[in-house]
Protein backbone atom coordinates (compact mmCIF):
# COMPACT_ATOMS: atom_id res chain seq x y z
CA UNK A 1 0.00 0.00 0.00
CA UNK A 2 0.78 3.05 -0.81
CA UNK A 3 0.16 6.43 0.91
CA UNK A 4 1.90 9.66 1.93
CA UNK A 5 1.15 11.51 4.65
CA UNK A 6 3.52 14.75 4.68
CA UNK A 7 3.08 17.37 7.09
CA UNK A 8 -0.43 19.23 7.09
CA UNK A 9 -1.80 22.28 7.19
CA UNK A 10 -4.65 23.30 9.67
CA UNK A 11 -7.73 22.01 7.89
CA UNK A 12 -6.30 18.94 5.66
CA UNK A 13 -7.00 16.15 8.14
CA UNK A 14 -3.99 16.50 10.70
CA UNK A 15 -5.11 17.27 14.47
CA UNK A 16 -7.58 20.40 14.84
CA UNK A 17 -6.31 23.62 16.12
CA UNK A 18 -6.55 23.63 19.85
CA UNK A 19 -6.59 19.76 20.81
CA UNK A 20 -3.97 18.93 23.67
CA UNK A 21 -1.40 16.65 23.55
CA UNK A 22 -0.75 13.37 25.36
CA UNK A 23 -3.75 11.96 27.53
CA UNK A 24 -6.13 15.28 26.97
CA UNK A 25 -6.32 13.80 23.56
CA UNK A 26 -10.05 13.72 22.58
CA UNK A 27 -10.83 14.80 25.74
CA UNK A 28 -12.96 17.87 24.33
CA UNK A 29 -15.22 14.98 23.16
CA UNK A 30 -17.78 14.53 25.70
CA UNK A 31 -21.66 13.50 25.62
CA UNK A 32 -22.76 17.31 25.60
CA UNK A 33 -20.22 17.17 22.49
CA UNK A 34 -19.64 14.09 20.62
CA UNK A 35 -18.57 13.42 17.71
CA UNK A 36 -20.83 13.84 14.17
CA UNK A 37 -20.04 11.65 11.40
CA UNK A 38 -22.68 12.19 8.47
CA UNK A 39 -23.66 9.64 6.43
CA UNK A 40 -23.98 6.13 7.06
CA UNK A 41 -22.15 4.64 4.46
CA UNK A 42 -18.61 2.56 4.93
CA UNK A 43 -16.62 5.73 5.72
CA UNK A 44 -19.13 7.11 8.38
CA UNK A 45 -19.64 3.49 9.79
CA UNK A 46 -16.08 2.95 9.90
CA UNK A 47 -15.16 6.40 12.10
CA UNK A 48 -18.62 5.42 14.24
CA UNK A 49 -17.32 2.17 15.21
CA UNK A 50 -13.96 3.44 15.86
CA UNK A 51 -14.58 5.94 17.70
CA UNK A 52 -17.63 3.93 19.82
CA UNK A 53 -14.92 1.16 20.16
CA UNK A 54 -12.61 3.69 22.20
CA UNK A 55 -15.37 4.72 24.44
CA UNK A 56 -16.06 8.28 22.63
CA UNK A 57 -19.25 9.60 21.90
CA UNK A 58 -20.53 9.56 18.75
CA UNK A 59 -23.21 9.81 16.56
CA UNK A 60 -23.65 8.69 13.24
CA UNK A 61 -26.56 10.48 10.72
CA UNK A 62 -27.82 8.72 7.86
CA UNK A 63 -30.40 10.42 5.74
CA UNK A 64 -32.26 7.32 4.20
CA UNK A 65 -33.73 4.42 6.53
CA UNK A 66 -30.86 1.81 5.38
CA UNK A 67 -27.20 2.38 6.10
CA UNK A 68 -24.70 1.17 3.28
CA UNK A 69 -24.63 3.91 1.39
CA UNK A 70 -24.11 3.03 -2.00
CA UNK A 71 -22.54 -0.22 -0.69
CA UNK A 72 -25.97 -1.18 0.90
CA UNK A 73 -28.29 -4.46 0.10
CA UNK A 74 -31.30 -4.24 -0.82
CA UNK A 75 -34.11 -6.64 0.31
CA UNK A 76 -37.43 -7.15 -1.91
CA UNK A 77 -39.49 -9.54 -0.52
CA UNK A 78 -36.96 -11.88 0.41
CA UNK A 79 -34.30 -11.29 -2.57
CA UNK A 80 -31.41 -9.79 -1.61
CA UNK A 81 -29.95 -7.09 -3.98
CA UNK A 82 -26.13 -5.78 -3.90
CA UNK A 83 -25.89 -2.60 -6.01
CA UNK A 84 -23.15 -2.30 -7.65
CA UNK A 85 -21.17 -5.64 -6.97
CA UNK A 86 -18.85 -5.12 -4.22
CA UNK A 87 -15.89 -7.24 -3.92
CA UNK A 88 -14.43 -7.08 -0.54
CA UNK A 89 -10.22 -7.42 -1.78
CA UNK A 90 -7.97 -4.79 -0.74
CA UNK A 91 -4.35 -4.36 0.03
CA UNK A 92 -5.26 -2.71 3.29
CA UNK A 93 -4.22 -4.88 5.85
CA UNK A 94 -6.07 -2.91 8.88
CA UNK A 95 -8.96 -2.82 6.54
CA UNK A 96 -9.16 -6.45 6.08
CA UNK A 97 -8.61 -7.06 9.42
CA UNK A 98 -11.29 -4.92 10.27
CA UNK A 99 -14.12 -6.74 7.71
CA UNK A 100 -12.85 -9.85 9.62
CA UNK A 101 -13.24 -8.51 12.95
CA UNK A 102 -16.96 -7.43 11.90
CA UNK A 103 -18.47 -10.17 10.63
CA UNK A 104 -15.90 -13.15 11.42
CA UNK A 105 -17.19 -16.54 9.77
CA UNK A 106 -19.85 -14.88 7.62
CA UNK A 107 -17.16 -13.36 5.86
CA UNK A 108 -16.68 -15.90 2.86
CA UNK A 109 -14.23 -16.94 0.60
CA UNK A 110 -15.60 -16.39 -2.75
CA UNK A 111 -14.53 -17.57 -6.17
CA UNK A 112 -14.67 -14.53 -9.05
CA UNK A 113 -16.34 -16.09 -12.03
CA UNK A 114 -17.44 -13.12 -14.61
CA UNK A 115 -17.35 -13.48 -18.63
CA UNK A 116 -17.86 -11.01 -21.10
CA UNK A 117 -20.65 -10.89 -23.38
CA UNK A 118 -19.50 -9.94 -27.33
CA UNK A 119 -20.95 -10.79 -30.64
CA UNK A 120 -23.49 -13.42 -29.12
CA UNK A 121 -20.73 -15.41 -27.26
CA UNK A 122 -19.41 -15.55 -23.83
CA UNK A 123 -15.38 -14.80 -23.00
CA UNK A 124 -14.29 -16.16 -20.01
CA UNK A 125 -12.96 -12.82 -17.94
CA UNK A 126 -9.97 -13.13 -16.87
CA UNK A 127 -9.21 -14.84 -20.27
CA UNK A 128 -8.27 -18.09 -20.89
CA UNK A 129 -5.97 -19.17 -23.77
CA UNK A 130 -8.13 -21.87 -25.29
CA UNK A 131 -11.74 -19.98 -24.58
CA UNK A 132 -10.16 -17.09 -26.69
CA UNK A 133 -9.15 -19.39 -29.22
CA UNK A 134 -12.32 -21.22 -29.57
CA UNK A 135 -15.25 -18.75 -29.45
CA UNK A 136 -13.00 -16.12 -31.65
CA UNK A 137 -12.29 -18.44 -34.08
CA UNK A 138 -9.39 -18.68 -36.96
CA UNK A 139 -11.08 -16.01 -38.75
CA UNK A 140 -11.54 -13.45 -35.94
CA UNK A 141 -8.25 -14.39 -34.28
CA UNK A 142 -6.54 -13.58 -37.37
CA UNK A 143 -8.18 -10.15 -37.71
CA UNK A 144 -7.10 -9.85 -33.83
CA UNK A 145 -3.66 -10.52 -34.64
CA UNK A 146 -3.09 -8.96 -37.85
CA UNK A 147 -4.52 -5.31 -36.03
CA UNK A 148 -2.42 -5.80 -33.08
CA UNK A 149 0.66 -6.32 -35.39
CA UNK A 150 -0.60 -3.65 -37.88
CA UNK A 151 -0.71 -1.24 -34.80
CA UNK A 152 2.58 -2.26 -33.46
CA UNK A 153 4.68 -1.11 -36.56
CA UNK A 154 2.83 1.72 -37.81
CA UNK A 155 3.99 5.19 -36.89
CA UNK A 156 1.68 6.41 -33.26
CA UNK A 157 1.25 9.71 -34.25
CA UNK A 158 -1.19 11.47 -31.67
CA UNK A 159 -2.95 10.45 -28.75
CA UNK A 160 -5.16 12.68 -27.78
CA UNK A 161 -7.78 10.49 -27.11
CA UNK A 162 -8.80 7.09 -25.45
CA UNK A 163 -9.48 5.62 -28.85
CA UNK A 164 -5.72 6.59 -30.43
CA UNK A 165 -3.84 5.23 -26.99
CA UNK A 166 -5.71 1.78 -27.22
CA UNK A 167 -6.09 1.05 -30.87
CA UNK A 168 -2.64 2.08 -30.94
CA UNK A 169 -1.99 -0.53 -28.07
CA UNK A 170 -4.15 -3.00 -28.71
CA UNK A 171 -5.01 -2.95 -32.85
CA UNK A 172 -8.12 -1.20 -34.16
CA UNK A 173 -10.17 -4.40 -34.04
CA UNK A 174 -9.38 -5.31 -30.93
CA UNK A 175 -10.56 -1.79 -29.58
CA UNK A 176 -13.56 -1.95 -31.67
CA UNK A 177 -14.93 -5.17 -30.20
CA UNK A 178 -13.86 -5.28 -26.78
CA UNK A 179 -13.29 -1.07 -25.46
CA UNK A 180 -15.16 0.89 -27.62
CA UNK A 181 -19.04 -0.38 -26.57
CA UNK A 182 -18.27 -0.91 -22.61
CA UNK A 183 -16.54 2.57 -22.31
CA UNK A 184 -19.36 4.50 -23.44
CA UNK A 185 -22.10 3.11 -21.98
CA UNK A 186 -20.09 3.48 -18.60
CA UNK A 187 -19.41 7.25 -19.03
CA UNK A 188 -22.48 8.03 -21.26
CA UNK A 189 -20.03 9.91 -23.95
CA UNK A 190 -18.02 8.81 -27.23
CA UNK A 191 -14.53 6.85 -26.85
CA UNK A 192 -13.23 10.00 -29.45
CA UNK A 193 -14.26 12.34 -26.15
CA UNK A 194 -12.09 10.19 -23.65
CA UNK A 195 -9.01 11.14 -22.97
CA UNK A 196 -5.85 9.30 -23.63
CA UNK A 197 -3.81 9.74 -19.98
CA UNK A 198 -7.35 8.27 -18.41
CA UNK A 199 -6.96 5.33 -20.41
CA UNK A 200 -3.29 5.28 -19.54
CA UNK A 201 -3.75 5.36 -16.06
CA UNK A 202 -6.81 3.00 -16.07
CA UNK A 203 -5.76 0.27 -18.43
CA UNK A 204 -1.87 0.74 -16.34
CA UNK A 205 -0.45 -3.32 -16.57
CA UNK A 206 -2.83 -4.87 -19.15
CA UNK A 207 -1.44 -5.04 -22.20
CA UNK A 208 -2.24 -7.77 -25.45
CA UNK A 209 0.98 -9.43 -24.30
CA UNK A 210 0.08 -9.33 -20.64
CA UNK A 211 -3.68 -10.33 -21.49
CA UNK A 212 -1.96 -13.07 -23.65
CA UNK A 213 0.07 -14.44 -21.26
CA UNK A 214 -2.49 -14.32 -18.49
CA UNK A 215 -4.85 -16.32 -21.07
CA UNK A 216 -2.52 -19.41 -20.73
CA UNK A 217 -0.20 -18.90 -18.06
CA UNK A 218 -2.48 -17.54 -15.01
CA UNK A 219 -2.42 -14.42 -13.46
CA UNK A 220 0.45 -15.35 -10.65
CA UNK A 221 -0.35 -13.65 -7.22
CA UNK A 222 -2.70 -11.58 -8.67
CA UNK A 223 -0.26 -9.27 -10.31
CA UNK A 224 -2.50 -7.48 -13.03
CA UNK A 225 -5.08 -5.80 -9.68
CA UNK A 226 -8.16 -5.86 -12.18
CA UNK A 227 -7.69 -10.14 -12.56
CA UNK A 228 -7.78 -10.71 -9.17
CA UNK A 229 -9.28 -14.69 -9.12
CA UNK A 230 -11.46 -14.90 -5.61
CA UNK A 231 -12.32 -12.28 -3.13
CA UNK A 232 -14.17 -12.18 0.42
CA UNK A 233 -18.06 -11.53 0.58
CA UNK A 234 -20.21 -11.18 3.49
CA UNK A 235 -22.90 -13.71 3.86
CA UNK A 236 -25.97 -12.14 3.08
CA UNK A 237 -24.37 -9.23 1.03
CA UNK A 238 -22.18 -5.89 1.88
CA UNK A 239 -25.08 -4.88 3.44
CA UNK A 240 -24.36 -7.35 6.03
CA UNK A 241 -21.46 -5.92 7.25
CA UNK A 242 -22.77 -2.26 7.54
CA UNK A 243 -25.74 -2.87 9.14
CA UNK A 244 -23.25 -5.06 11.83
CA UNK A 245 -21.17 -2.24 11.98
CA UNK A 246 -24.08 -0.15 13.31
CA UNK A 247 -25.70 -2.72 15.79
CA UNK A 248 -21.60 -2.56 17.43
CA UNK A 249 -21.94 0.84 17.45
CA UNK A 250 -25.33 1.15 19.29
CA UNK A 251 -24.45 -1.83 20.95
CA UNK A 252 -20.86 -0.09 22.68
CA UNK A 253 -23.34 3.51 23.37
CA UNK A 254 -22.88 5.08 19.84
CA UNK A 255 -25.67 6.52 18.20
CA UNK A 256 -26.89 5.43 14.64
CA UNK A 257 -30.01 8.12 13.46
CA UNK A 258 -31.56 6.84 10.53
CA UNK A 259 -34.07 9.29 8.19
CA UNK A 260 -31.74 12.17 9.51
CA UNK A 261 -30.73 14.77 6.36
CA UNK A 262 -28.16 16.96 7.22
CA UNK A 263 -30.02 20.17 6.16
CA UNK A 264 -27.48 22.30 8.28
CA UNK A 265 -23.86 23.10 9.03
CA UNK A 266 -23.42 25.90 11.08
CA UNK A 267 -20.24 27.92 11.55
CA UNK A 268 -18.38 30.41 14.27
CA UNK A 269 -15.84 32.00 12.89
CA UNK A 270 -13.34 29.10 11.77
CA UNK A 271 -15.28 25.87 13.54
CA UNK A 272 -18.25 23.67 13.30
CA UNK A 273 -20.58 24.84 16.31
CA UNK A 274 -23.74 23.10 15.09
CA UNK A 275 -24.74 20.49 12.83
CA UNK A 276 -28.54 20.23 12.31
CA UNK A 277 -30.35 17.06 10.97
CA UNK A 278 -33.88 15.04 10.71
CA UNK A 279 -35.11 18.52 12.90
CA UNK A 280 -32.63 18.23 15.77
CA UNK A 281 -29.99 20.13 16.58
CA UNK A 282 -26.30 19.00 17.52
CA UNK A 283 -23.16 20.83 19.18
CA UNK A 284 -20.59 18.65 17.74
CA UNK A 285 -16.56 18.34 18.67
CA UNK A 286 -15.67 17.09 15.47
CA UNK A 287 -17.84 16.30 12.34
CA UNK A 288 -16.15 13.82 10.07
CA UNK A 289 -18.49 14.53 6.72
CA UNK A 290 -18.47 11.74 3.83
CA UNK A 291 -21.20 14.30 2.66
CA UNK A 292 -20.49 14.73 -0.91
CA UNK A 293 -18.48 18.18 -1.22
CA UNK A 294 -21.28 19.65 -2.85
CA UNK A 295 -23.62 18.75 -0.49
CA UNK A 296 -21.62 20.10 2.34
CA UNK A 297 -20.87 23.65 0.32
CA UNK A 298 -24.34 23.66 0.16
CA UNK A 299 -26.09 22.95 3.69
CA UNK A 300 -23.05 25.53 5.06
CA UNK A 301 -24.14 28.80 7.24
CA UNK A 302 -22.86 31.23 6.91
CA UNK A 303 -23.18 30.38 3.07
CA UNK A 304 -19.56 29.59 1.70
CA UNK A 305 -17.64 32.00 -0.17
CA UNK A 306 -18.84 32.72 -3.86
CA UNK A 307 -15.84 30.43 -5.40
CA UNK A 308 -16.71 27.47 -3.48
CA UNK A 309 -20.17 27.55 -4.31
CA UNK A 310 -19.19 28.10 -8.12
CA UNK A 311 -16.98 24.92 -7.63
CA UNK A 312 -19.12 23.04 -5.81
CA UNK A 313 -22.15 23.68 -8.57
CA UNK A 314 -19.25 22.53 -10.97
CA UNK A 315 -18.64 19.22 -9.48
CA UNK A 316 -20.49 16.24 -11.90
CA UNK A 317 -21.32 12.71 -10.93
CA UNK A 318 -22.18 9.68 -13.03
CA UNK A 319 -25.26 7.67 -11.94
CA UNK A 320 -26.69 4.22 -12.19
CA UNK A 321 -29.51 2.54 -11.93
CA UNK A 322 -30.40 -1.23 -10.93
CA UNK A 323 -33.54 -3.35 -12.42
CA UNK A 324 -33.97 -6.29 -10.59
CA UNK A 325 -35.54 -8.97 -11.73
CA UNK A 326 -36.38 -12.33 -9.89
CA UNK A 327 -36.34 -15.12 -12.79
CA UNK A 328 -38.13 -18.35 -12.54
CA UNK A 329 -34.97 -20.50 -13.16
CA UNK A 330 -32.74 -21.86 -10.04
CA UNK A 331 -29.53 -21.13 -12.49
CA UNK A 332 -29.60 -18.61 -15.23
CA UNK A 333 -25.81 -18.24 -15.44
CA UNK A 334 -23.13 -19.42 -12.94
CA UNK A 335 -21.31 -15.83 -13.46
CA UNK A 336 -20.76 -13.04 -10.33
CA UNK A 337 -21.49 -10.79 -13.36
CA UNK A 338 -21.23 -10.81 -17.06
CA UNK A 339 -19.96 -7.64 -19.06
CA UNK A 340 -21.80 -6.58 -22.38
CA UNK A 341 -20.02 -5.85 -24.78
CA UNK A 342 -22.97 -5.25 -27.27
CA UNK A 343 -23.92 -1.61 -28.49
CA UNK A 344 -27.55 -3.13 -29.29
CA UNK A 345 -28.60 -3.18 -25.59
CA UNK A 346 -28.23 -0.77 -23.14
CA UNK A 347 -27.29 -2.86 -20.23
CA UNK A 348 -24.25 -2.38 -19.43
CA UNK A 349 -23.12 -4.89 -16.76
CA UNK A 350 -25.26 -8.12 -15.30
CA UNK A 351 -25.13 -9.63 -12.01
CA UNK A 352 -26.43 -13.30 -10.90
CA UNK A 353 -26.62 -12.61 -7.05
CA UNK A 354 -26.89 -15.90 -5.81
CA UNK A 355 -23.20 -16.71 -7.64
CA UNK A 356 -21.93 -13.89 -4.96
CA UNK A 357 -23.87 -15.59 -2.55
CA UNK A 358 -26.15 -18.60 -1.80
CA UNK A 359 -27.57 -16.89 0.88
CA UNK A 360 -28.51 -13.78 -1.30
CA UNK A 361 -31.88 -15.68 -2.81
CA UNK A 362 -34.33 -17.41 -0.49
CA UNK A 363 -35.04 -20.37 -1.89
CA UNK A 364 -33.39 -22.72 -4.62
CA UNK A 365 -35.91 -22.28 -7.60
CA UNK A 366 -35.63 -18.87 -8.26
CA UNK A 367 -32.45 -16.63 -9.45
CA UNK A 368 -31.98 -12.69 -8.98
CA UNK A 369 -30.42 -10.77 -11.58
CA UNK A 370 -29.11 -7.07 -11.93
CA UNK A 371 -29.54 -5.21 -14.66
CA UNK A 372 -27.31 -2.46 -14.54
CA UNK A 373 -27.14 0.61 -16.25
CA UNK A 374 -24.89 3.72 -16.42
CA UNK A 375 -26.65 6.80 -16.69
CA UNK A 376 -26.83 10.82 -15.55
CA UNK A 377 -29.84 12.00 -12.85
CA UNK A 378 -32.17 13.11 -15.07
CA UNK A 379 -31.79 12.04 -18.20
CA UNK A 380 -34.13 9.73 -20.34
CA UNK A 381 -32.85 6.70 -18.64
CA UNK A 382 -32.65 7.84 -15.40
CA UNK A 383 -36.28 9.77 -16.04
CA UNK A 384 -38.20 6.07 -17.21
CA UNK A 385 -40.74 5.20 -15.39
CA UNK A 386 -39.93 1.72 -13.14
CA UNK A 387 -42.23 -0.32 -15.11
CA UNK A 388 -40.90 0.40 -18.50
CA UNK A 389 -37.41 -0.32 -17.10
CA UNK A 390 -38.68 -3.73 -15.95
CA UNK A 391 -39.48 -4.27 -19.76
CA UNK A 392 -36.86 -2.93 -21.07
CA UNK A 393 -34.92 -5.31 -18.86
CA UNK A 394 -37.15 -8.34 -19.67
CA UNK A 395 -36.25 -7.83 -23.32
CA UNK A 396 -32.72 -7.30 -23.19
CA UNK A 397 -31.89 -10.07 -20.54
CA UNK A 398 -34.06 -12.26 -23.09
CA UNK A 399 -32.26 -10.70 -26.57
CA UNK A 400 -28.94 -11.83 -24.43
CA UNK A 401 -29.94 -15.71 -24.39
CA UNK A 402 -29.53 -15.58 -20.77
CA UNK A 403 -33.21 -16.00 -19.74
CA UNK A 404 -36.87 -16.09 -21.56
CA UNK A 405 -39.03 -13.50 -20.52
CA UNK A 406 -41.84 -15.60 -19.44
CA UNK A 407 -39.86 -16.62 -17.08
CA UNK A 408 -39.52 -13.02 -15.30
CA UNK A 409 -41.53 -13.01 -11.91
CA UNK A 410 -40.83 -9.68 -11.07
CA UNK A 411 -38.98 -6.59 -10.92
CA UNK A 412 -38.14 -3.57 -9.54
CA UNK A 413 -36.21 -0.27 -10.24
CA UNK A 414 -33.42 0.91 -7.87
CA UNK A 415 -31.57 4.36 -8.80
CA UNK A 416 -28.09 5.03 -7.25
CA UNK A 417 -27.69 8.60 -6.81
CA UNK A 418 -23.98 10.40 -7.56
CA UNK A 419 -22.54 6.32 -8.17
CA UNK A 420 -19.60 7.74 -9.56
CA UNK A 421 -17.75 10.89 -8.66
CA UNK A 422 -16.65 12.11 -12.42
CA UNK A 423 -13.29 13.32 -13.26
CA UNK A 424 -13.20 16.33 -15.82
CA UNK A 425 -10.81 18.70 -17.31
CA UNK A 426 -11.66 21.14 -13.93
CA UNK A 427 -12.32 19.09 -11.45
CA UNK A 428 -8.86 19.14 -9.08
CA UNK A 429 -9.10 22.94 -9.73
CA UNK A 430 -12.97 22.84 -8.11
CA UNK A 431 -11.86 20.45 -5.75
CA UNK A 432 -8.62 22.54 -4.74
CA UNK A 433 -10.75 25.58 -4.22
CA UNK A 434 -13.29 23.87 -1.92
CA UNK A 435 -10.58 22.15 0.13
CA UNK A 436 -8.66 25.78 0.37
CA UNK A 437 -12.34 26.27 2.14
CA UNK A 438 -12.44 23.31 4.60
CA UNK A 439 -8.74 24.12 5.37
CA UNK A 440 -9.69 26.73 7.25
CA UNK A 441 -12.04 24.91 9.33
CA UNK A 442 -10.29 22.43 11.42
CA UNK A 443 -13.19 20.34 13.32
CA UNK A 444 -14.91 19.28 9.98
CA UNK A 445 -12.72 16.87 8.31
CA UNK A 446 -14.28 15.19 4.90
CA UNK A 447 -14.04 11.64 4.80
CA UNK A 448 -15.06 8.58 1.64
CA UNK A 449 -16.06 8.72 -1.65
CA UNK A 450 -18.30 11.63 -2.52
CA UNK A 451 -16.14 13.34 0.11
CA UNK A 452 -13.28 13.91 -1.50
CA UNK A 453 -14.45 13.26 -4.67
CA UNK A 454 -12.70 10.67 -5.05
CA UNK A 455 -13.26 7.21 -7.48
CA UNK A 456 -12.14 4.58 -5.28
CA UNK A 457 -13.54 1.49 -3.84
CA UNK A 458 -15.11 0.97 0.20
CA UNK A 459 -11.60 -0.02 1.04
CA UNK A 460 -10.82 3.64 0.76
CA UNK A 461 -13.29 5.27 1.86
CA UNK A 462 -12.87 3.24 5.24
CA UNK A 463 -9.34 3.91 5.16
CA UNK A 464 -9.89 7.67 4.77
CA UNK A 465 -12.08 6.95 8.16
CA UNK A 466 -9.21 5.58 10.09
CA UNK A 467 -6.92 8.11 9.80
CA UNK A 468 -9.69 10.73 10.71
CA UNK A 469 -10.37 9.40 13.91
CA UNK A 470 -6.55 8.46 14.41
CA UNK A 471 -5.88 12.32 13.77
CA UNK A 472 -8.59 13.44 16.51
CA UNK A 473 -7.75 10.87 18.99
CA UNK A 474 -3.64 10.36 19.12
CA UNK A 475 -2.84 13.90 17.23
CA UNK A 476 -1.40 11.87 13.95
CA UNK A 477 -0.83 13.93 10.99
CA UNK A 478 -2.55 12.12 8.01
CA UNK A 479 -2.96 14.00 5.06
CA UNK A 480 -6.62 12.54 4.20
CA UNK A 481 -6.62 14.11 0.79
CA UNK A 482 -3.58 11.86 0.15
CA UNK A 483 -4.96 8.67 1.64
CA UNK A 484 -4.63 5.74 -1.19
CA UNK A 485 -5.47 2.02 -0.39
CA UNK A 486 -4.07 1.10 -3.95
CA UNK A 487 -7.37 -0.20 -4.57
CA UNK A 488 -7.74 -1.13 -8.27
CA UNK A 489 -8.51 2.30 -9.22
CA UNK A 490 -5.40 3.21 -7.34
CA UNK A 491 -2.53 0.89 -7.60
CA UNK A 492 0.33 4.06 -7.31
CA UNK A 493 0.31 7.05 -5.64
CA UNK A 494 -0.48 8.68 -8.48
CA UNK A 495 -2.74 12.00 -9.94
CA UNK A 496 -5.88 11.23 -10.73
CA UNK A 497 -6.79 11.56 -14.47
CA UNK A 498 -9.98 13.01 -15.83
CA UNK A 499 -11.30 11.18 -18.95
CA UNK A 500 -13.41 13.59 -20.31
CA UNK A 501 -11.90 15.61 -23.43
CA UNK A 502 -14.93 18.17 -22.87
CA UNK A 503 -17.20 16.71 -19.78
CA UNK A 504 -21.25 16.52 -20.24
CA UNK A 505 -23.52 19.24 -18.70
CA UNK A 506 -25.51 16.72 -16.30
CA UNK A 507 -28.96 17.85 -16.15
CA UNK A 508 -28.15 17.76 -11.97
CA UNK A 509 -26.02 20.41 -12.33
CA UNK A 510 -28.99 22.94 -12.70
CA UNK A 511 -30.11 21.45 -9.12
CA UNK A 512 -29.64 23.64 -6.46
CA UNK A 513 -26.29 22.40 -4.29
CA UNK A 514 -28.33 20.78 -1.31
Amino acid sequence: MTESTPTPGPGDGGAPDGAAGGAARGADITPERPVVALGGGPAGLTAGYLLAKQGKPVIVLESTDQVGGIARTDVREGYRFDLGGHRFFTKAKEVDDLWHEILADEFLKRPRQSRIYWNHKFLEYPLQGMDVIKKLGPVDLTKALLSYLWAAVKPKGREDTFEDWVSNRFGRWLFNQFFKSYTEKVWGVSTSEIRSEWAAQRIKGLSFFAAAKHAFLGNRGNQIKSLISEFNYPRYGPGQMWEKMRDEIRAQGGEVRLNAPVTRIRFDGNRVIEVVAGGETISPSYVISSLPLRTTVGVAEPEAPGDVRDAARGLRYRDFLTVLLVIQDEDVFPDNWIYIHDPSVKVGRIQNFRSWSPWMVPNQTDASIGMEYFCFEGDALWSMPDDQLVSMATREIQQLGLARADKVKMGFVVRVHKAYPMYDAEYSERVATIRGWLDRIPNLIQVGRNGLHRYNNSDHSMLTAMRAVDNILTGSKHDIWAVNAESVYHEEDVADEHPYADAPKTPAMEQPLA
